[in-house]
């Protein structure tokens, strides 16, 4: 383990050595540059510059090569300091105005730099001993990105690239970001004809269209199925509530800055809803709860509204509007360990469903600083037990991050591995301490009134997020139950359209998804067409097919199965997606 940490040290180093380098070779190549920050990231590092110059893809060998030069001649990595008088003064002379407004920000004191040969910047450090030590890397793209995220600010360029300790794992993840690339859901999105974003709609605001929508009609539809299966009652709450409630839950103090202006309505202020729980809350409270009536599961598909600064929006992944697969839970102490053991297994559920591997976090407070939690250390002690207590009976590996728990309660995170091993953030199962004392909710038990436990729990996450996890993890072919178009009927000639008209009908009757490709074109660019469009089924009907009432079945690999009956090819299909089968029974 220690040795672990070390390497991750040293590499964090040379990636933070790295962006110093490029940062070099960029103000040698590109004269008049003024710098930003450029820090050490995931697998890699960024810098951003402030130049007339525009950057395309071609100039990023010819930085690479200066900084494979700078890196060959081993120039040491020197921290020196300075008093913030001089930094200023160092710094305003060279016109670097982004280093001034930093150091102006700073305390008075010394502050550090880092120097290798002529170049210097403003930095904290730590780096690697010399840029010899430098070796694995490679410049990926350019990106514009606003001075500090704010779009208030100048926009500046942004060079992103990686470093490895070794080449096997650079070239590796050059590999995974090559995979990537062809997976993007944005990209896929398009030419699948599932969703646009509009700068006429605005940004981080989605456009399902037809196809995209009845993906997210099968997935919606999935996910209902399953609450009422676990006991959640389905409800619906509104886009907006005034204002007040936003100020009972906290949110328009602690989340102000990711909720949109208040409106006015007959004098009174209300605000669209950044989240559900508040409106779950006041069912609850509708009535008196007897223990009896618990635990009350309530689930509910509810569109929500986060400000989001322009620069992080990105795609489905990253809106403005999205649908949260919520759901929040009411329960006697003695019911908790339960209800939250049942949770985890529908995570798992999901998980096992969409063909995805997990990695689960367990988020804990911190108990010297009670001061920046709700709750009292007896409750936080017992939250925390039930939670870790469901993971250990479960026998998954888990990681504890003390800390990293939210004010009002600690959670399980549980991230989804996709088919390129990537991590992304879905469940989150969730204590609340919090909004059950603002709301002051009770409920009556043998000995008096007491006050309900509350777990927040999400398993997709949102509906837009999953939805273009799914396709990236797919590359956009989805199993046959979540195709938008299941099979494809290929005629070869007119004279075999009432046959294949015959056969959608069937097909449809049986509930499948079925279109007829009945155009007076060539077999082979129909076959090119349909497989671009990733359906996972194509029949295909020449002059013997219809003759002997039978099709030619195409599956994705392009192998042609001769011979099928209609009826074996509808009831094979039908099994197939009511299975939910990640797999192809025709292979």
């Amino acid at each position: 383990m220690a040795e672990e940490k070390k390497d991750a040290e040293f590499v964090h180093k040379m990636r933070h050595s790295c962006a110093h380098v490029m940062a070099q070779a960029v103000t040698e190549l590109f004269p008049g540059t003024k710098l930003g920050i450029g820090p050490a990231i995931e697998n890699g590092f960024y810098y951003d510059f402030d130049t007339e110059h525009h950057f395309v893809p071609e100039d990023l060998p010819k930085i690479e090569e200066r900084m494979r030069q700078i890196i060959k001649a081993r120039q040491p990595f020197v921290c020196a300091e300075h008093s913030k008088k001089e930094a200023l003064e160092k710094f305003g002379a060279a016109g670097e105005k982004y280093k001034v407004e930093l150091i102006n920000e700073l305390q008075d004191g010394t502050i550090s730099f880092y120097s290798n040969g002529a170049f210097t910047d403003l930095c904290k450090g730590p780096h690697v001993g010399d840029t010899g030590h430098i070796k694995n890397f490679k410049l990926t793209h350019v990106a514009g990105a606003y001075w500090r995220g704010d779009e208030r600010n100048p926009m500046l360029q942004r060079i992103y690239g990686i470093a490895f300790q070794t080449r096997e794992e650079l070239d590796a993840h050059v590999k995974q970001m090559e995979e990537a690339a062809k997976r993007d859901h944005r990209r896929l999105g398009a030419e699948l004809k599932l969703f646009s974003i509009t700068d006429d709609c605005g940004p981080g605001l989605v456009l399902w269209h037809p196809r995209g929508g009845r993906i997210r009609k099968i997935l919606e539809d999935w996910i209902r199925n399953e609450n009422i299966k676990r006991g959640y009652e389905m409800v619906y709450s509104p886009h907006i509530a005034r204002l007040h409630l936003w100020q009972t839950s906290g949110h328009a103090s602690f989340y102000r800055e990711n909720m949109y202006s208040t409106m006015d309505v007959d004098g009174q202020e209300y605000q669209i809803k950044p989240m559900n729980c508040p409106f779950h809350i006041l069912m609850y409270k509708s009535e008196l709860r007897s223990y009896r009536h618990l635990p009350l599961r309530l689930a509910e598909l509810g569109t929500v509204y986060r400000y989001e600064r322009s620069g992080v929006l990105h795609g489905l992944m990253r809106v403005r509007g999205f649908t949260q697969d919520d759901a929040h839970i009411f329960c006697t102490p003695d019911q908790i360990a339960a209800e939250v053991e049942a949770c985890f297994d529908f995570s798992m559920h999901v998980m096992k469903t969409f063909g995805f591997k997990s990695k689960v976090t367990l988020s804990l407070w911190d108990e010297s600083k009670p001061e920046n939690y709700t709750g009292d250390a007896k409750d936080w002690k017992m939250a925390q037990e039930v939670l870790e207590g469901v993971l250990k009976k479960r026998g998954v590996e888990y990681e504890c991050f003390k800390g990293e728990a939210a004010f009002y309660g600690p959670k399980i995170d549980i991230k989804v591995i996709d088919a390129i091993n990537r991590p992304w953030q879905l469940t989150t199962i969730q204590f609340d301490f919090n909004l059950p004392q603002k709301f002051d909710l009770e409920y009556v038990a043998d000995s008096g009134r007491k006050r309900p436990y509350m777990v927040h729990r999400a398993l997709l996450g949102s509906i837009e997020r999953f939805f273009g996890i799914l396709v990236e993890h797919y590359a956009g072919w989805f199993p046959l139950w979540l195709a938008p178009v299941q099979a494809k009927i290929l005629t070869l000639t007119s004279n075999e359209v009432p046959f294949a008209n015959k056969l959608a009908e069937d097909m449809k009757k049986a509930g499948l998804r079925v279109e007829v490709d009945d155009r007076p074109e060539k077999i082979g660019l129909k076959i090119r067409e349909t497989h671009m469009e990733k359906v996972p089924y194509m029949l295909m009907i020449g002059p013997k097919e219809a003759e002997a009432g039978n099709v030619t079945l195409r599956v994705r690999s392009g192998k042609n199965i001769p011979g099928l009956t209609p009826g074996d090819v509808i009831s094979t299909m039908c099994k197939e997606a009511a299975e939910y089968s990640l797999e192809n029974l025709y292979s």
